[in-house]
């Protein structure tokens, strides 16, 4: 069941964004300094799940034809304004991909904690069963997402929600300084093709805390796990997010034609 929200201002429309993991000037920026707005004007509805109202915000592919669907939720920190969140939902209709940014039950109802796993996961499986029948006409294939937390449900919930394929945004890989509880096995677990992005300075588990073997990885230089650079790194933010999405792009486009 699905209810608009046309009332509701677009959380993506604002360069002002803010996320937990840090300052995000550049967060509602994608490549080319574009902002999210850039992209064209975005429809905003609800789902009812079993746990509360999630919330959608969907921008449509520019290009034409579509490609595929990427839907994508935010950590148990911040919101879909994260700064990786926002450049991809600027940057990828342009590619011919529809981009759904999901607002978690909990943080729609105006909660500072998220809750335990499972209660993720009931916040995430009807959004993609409505993506699921928004998408009959067209059968693109849709690519599950999150950053953080949220990378987490889109790898326990592979399976049941006939996704083509996964990209780990920031997966957190163990708790900081805890390398020894892992979470590997649910991202191996996720049985589809997976795209992990990691920032080299995440201290939830870095890039060279992954298998060799295991899913393709995305590097992004001297960022932390909100995708925040330094100032004197050799690195801009922009060009970091636009390294990101990027390399989502390119994996999107080709794990789109190979379905």
């Amino acid at each position: 069941m699905t209810r608009r929200s046309s009332d509701r201002v677009d959380p993506l429309g604002s360069t002002a964004a803010t996320d937990s993991t840090g300052p995000t000037d550049p967060a509602a920026v994608g490549a080319g300094g574009r902002s999210a707005g850039d992209a064209g004007p975005a429809e905003v509805f609800e789902v009812t799940t079993p746990v509360g109202a999630a919330r959608v915000t969907v921008r449509r592919a520019t290009a034409v034809p579509a490609r595929a669907w990427f839907v994508a939720s935010h950590g148990a920190g911040g919101g879909i304004e994260a700064r990786d969140l926002a450049a991809l939902a600027a940057a990828l209709p342009a590619r011919g991909i529809h981009v759904a940014l999901v607002e978690q039950p909990w943080r729609v109802a105006g909660r500072r904690l998220a809750p335990a796993p499972g209660t993720l996961d009931a916040g995430w499986l009807p959004v993609l069963a409505e993506i699921a029948r928004r998408n009959a006409v067209e059968g693109l294939p849709v690519f599950g997402s999150g950053r953080s937390a949220g990378a987490r449900v889109a790898c326990r919930t592979a399976a049941e929600t006939n996704v083509a394929g996964v990209v780990a945004l920031a997966f957190p890989l163990h708790p900081p300084g805890r390398p020894e509880r892992s979470r590997l096995a649910e991202l191996l677990g996720a049985g589809v093709p997976t795209l992990v992005v990691q920032g080299e300075r995440d201290s939830f588990g870095g890039p060279d805390e992954f298998p060799a073997d295991g899913p393709t990885l995305l590097r992004v230089p001297f960022a932390d796990h909100g995708f925040a650079v330094p100032k004197r790194a050799a690195i801009t933010q922009e060009a970091a997010l636009a390294l990101i999405t990027a390399g989502v792009g390119d994996w999107l486009v080709a794990a789109s034609a190979r379905e």
